[in-house]
């Protein structure tokens, strides 16, 4: 049975989602290709490689405890506890330590990824603008926005919604796939408005193509002014983030439009999708990115 036009456009798309260890320059790159590969070098920090690692888990228990009380503390004064360790190339490829100073955590393969959707749509004239739900200190988003200005899109938005002040206490009665979820207790997920802005600017990208929904997603996206969307990227961690995400977006996502769920190899958000999938019928197959993300294209 031949194939789809849209059938042949996923195809495309999942072969050009990173599969290697490393990903380099190659000769012959569009002018576009070049700068957005250095931005992902950029954003990740592995153009210039961070100095320190972030101390993620003290080995006993005493020091776990002192850990744990100081977090608030330092957060508040923008302290971070780091050791003289350089980050690992290979792991920061990969999205899988959290960076002392690099804008984004979720590494080159996912930021591949990013971008053969976002030119996916643009090439296909799929309608629609973009969506990061949680952006920690913005890298993703300001990557989204990257690319559209590399192909002169000027029609597009990319919005940011994110309570900037980390994730919500879970509330195990309505999600009980949340109960466990300490997410709420890390201080250095919760980066301000301010700080976002500041990083769009570094990148000289804060413009009025870029939006910030602020407050608990709950709150902000029933009520978000968004008519359409070709790019759906959920960073929310937990299940009733990922779920209010789901909810109330996927409806405005275009036929040929893409999920991104950067956290489904959590076990509470991998339930939300699975659980949101199986309610509305949803039989497009999800793809994987790399060890923790996958995705897919909406087609009916």
């Amino acid at each position: 049975m031949p194939m789809t036009q849209d059938q042949r456009s996923e195809e495309d798309l999942v072969q050009r989602a990173p599969t290697s260890e490393t990903e380099n320059a190659e000769d012959g790159q569009s002018p576009q290709e070049l700068y957005l590969d250095l931005m992902k070098k950029c954003l990740t920090r592995l153009l210039f490689p961070e100095k320190y690692s972030r101390i993620m888990r003290p080995k006993t228990v005493p020091r776990r405890i002192a850990w744990r009380c100081l977090q608030p503390v330092l957060a508040r004064f923008q302290v971070d506890v780091v050791q003289r360790v350089p980050a690992d190339p290979l792991a920061r490829q990969e999205g899988l330590d959290w960076p002392v100073e690099a804008e984004t955590m979720i590494g080159l393969k996912r930021l591949n990824n990013l971008e053969a959707c976002i030119t996916n749509v643009i090439r296909r004239g799929i309608p629609g603008d973009l969506i990061e739900t949680g952006v920690w200190r913005g890298g993703a988003s300001i990557f989204m926005r990257a690319v559209l200005k590399a192909y002169r899109d000027q029609e597009r938005l990319v919005w940011l919604a994110d309570s900037f002040r980390g994730l919500p206490k879970p509330n195990a009665r309505k999600y009980p796939a949340d109960a466990r979820d300490t997410l709420w207790k890390i201080a250095t997920l919760a980066v301000s408005v301010e700080e976002v802005k500041e990083n769009f600017r570094r990148y000289s990208l804060l413009d009025g193509q870029v939006r910030f929904l602020v407050g608990w997603f709950r709150d902000v996206l029933p009520e978000a002014p968004i008519k359409r969307l070709a790019v759906l990227r959920l960073d929310g961690d937990m299940y009733e983030s990922t779920m209010d995400a789901l909810t109330h977006l996927y409806p405005k996502l275009s036929l040929g439009g893409y999920v991104i769920v950067d956290d489904y190899a959590l076990a509470n958000c991998r339930a939300a999708v699975e659980d949101f999938r199986a309610r509305h019928g949803i039989t497009e197959p999800l793809q994987p990115i790399d060890q923790i993300a996958k995705f897919w294209q909406r087609l009916t």
